[in-house]
């Protein structure tokens, strides 16, 4: 077995554990589809759990299911570095927010966090976190007409976000006002619930906001972009502008 292959066993192993403590009562072959894997590398998964000692049980019979004993602990969370940049910006924008309740925590496990990366990881961390933005709690009015965006938006626009990359969107404005765009995603800015997304909009050849519960459909271009100077977003920076 190749070690990125082994590694890639153990990262699904560990989620495994998770799910089997969770959810109680899984199938083989709902395992086997949720992992992209088949049900024979599932099985063989499970049993070499069993002899690192985990309390899994079986039903027997045709479409039985497995589970972790719920008073098993699984352990340690071992977070990708994808997985641990997002908590970290996640916390970012906690202590931002300055909420005073269940925050005690957040400074020493962002220290902890970070102190597991290299100072050059360190320092792309830092970089995303200065594009982040937190503004004022949206008005009553914008929260009436507010819906979550899509979870495979979320996603483009995540990575896009993280990786400079110009986006494609399909886009309603307020006024249901269809339009393509070409982006490029510069900030994040969050006026408590409503994303917005800071972009340099390609069509107009100038800097836009757009809400990202308007945000239709996301489609990656392959292209990077080089940030702008901040001066072009300053003005949009509070996200009342809307696109034009």
């Amino acid at each position: 077995m190749t070690r990125s292959n082994a590694i890639g066993r153990l990262r699904r192993m560990e989620l495994l554990a998770v799910q089997l403590k969770q959810n109680g009562h899984c199938t083989i072959e709902d395992l086997a589809r949720m992992h992209q894997v088949s049900p024979r590398t599932i099985a063989r998964d499970i049993a070499l759990m069993r002899e690192q000692g985990m309390q899994i049980d079986a039903d027997r019979g045709r479409g039985g299911g497995v589970r972790l004993d719920r008073r098993w602990g699984v352990g340690r969370i071992n977070l990708d570095y994808a997985e641990a940049v997002d908590l970290l910006i996640s916390i970012a924008v906690a202590e931002q927010m300055n909420s005073p309740i269940f925050l005690a925590g957040l400074g020493s496990v962002r220290r902890q966090l970070a102190a597991s990366f290299s100072p050059e990881k360190r320092d792309r961390i830092d970089a995303l976190k200065s594009r982040i933005l937190i503004g004022v709690t949206a008005s009553t009015y914008v929260q009436a007409s507010f819906n979550s965006p899509s979870e495979r938006v979320v996603r483009t626009l995540h990575q896009a976000f993280v990786d400079l990359e110009t986006l494609d969107i399909d886009y309603e404005r307020e006024d249901g006002e269809a339009s393509k765009r070409k982006i490029e995603p510069h900030y994040m800015l969050l006026k408590y619930p409503v994303w917005y997304v800071v972009a340099w909009d390609h069509l107009k050849d100038a800097a836009r906001t757009f809400r990202c519960d308007r945000i239709n459909a996301a489609r990656r271009s392959g292209i990077t972009f080089r940030l702008r100077p901040q001066r072009y977003f300053a003005p949009l920076q509070d996200g009342d502008a809307p696109p034009m």
